[in-house]
């Protein structure tokens, strides 16, 4: 369903990841249990002060805002045009989605994934030398070199509203809210 913003307001989950160490890449699951202010269930990232090794060296005390990590499929493929093999939990998003143009969503979008559970988008995640690491050459390409739109093309960031378990196969619906377009901050 497109509205008036230019967007999908519906999509689908197509894969889920999580990881209890700090590894780069995640390994899929078949199902993650998302925790209300916690994030997902069992890994690393999760938790109420940010977990991000290199912030929480520095700032230990800093809210989580990136307690989940969602990237769309649709990535993939365009990496795929550029020479580049990605498949989901490798750039160590725990959901992937399909039909979502998750980086053009304003700050605040909640996103609501299978029957119960809601994130809530706080920032674009900030591709970091570790993409580079794992392809050579991959971080040039989620840069975003268009002067209109989000600076980065590689997922979105949240937090955890509404706890539930997703697994592929899920519906994720978009609440924009009612507040003014704000686009999302790099994390």
């Amino acid at each position: 369903m497109q509205q008036g913003h230019g967007f999908s307001l519906e999509g689908t989950v197509v894969a889920v990841a999580a990881d209890r160490d700090h590894h780069f890449s995640k390994p899929p699951q078949d199902r993650i249990m998302l925790v209300e202010g916690h994030g997902v269930e069992g890994d690393a990232h999760a938790g109420a002060f940010v977990k991000h090794r290199y912030l929480a060296r520095r700032r230990p005390r800093l809210p989580n805002l990136r307690q989940v990590h969602l990237i769309p499929t649709e990535l993939f493929a365009s990496l795929s045009d550029a020479g580049f093999q990605v498949a989901a939990g490798d750039l160590g998003e725990n959901i992937t989605t399909a039909g979502l143009d998750l980086e053009r969503m304003p700050l605040g979008t909640l996103i609501e994934l299978g029957p119960a559970a809601i994130v809530e988008l706080t920032g674009l995640r900030t591709p970091c030398v570790l993409i580079d690491r794992f392809q050579a050459g991959l971080k040039q390409q989620v840069l975003s070199s268009a002067e209109t739109g989000p600076p980065f093309k590689c997922g979105v960031l949240g937090v955890v509203r509404a706890a539930g378990a997703i697994a592929a196969g899920d519906s994720a619906r978009v609440r924009l809210p009612s507040s003014p377009f704000h686009p999302l901050p790099a994390l």
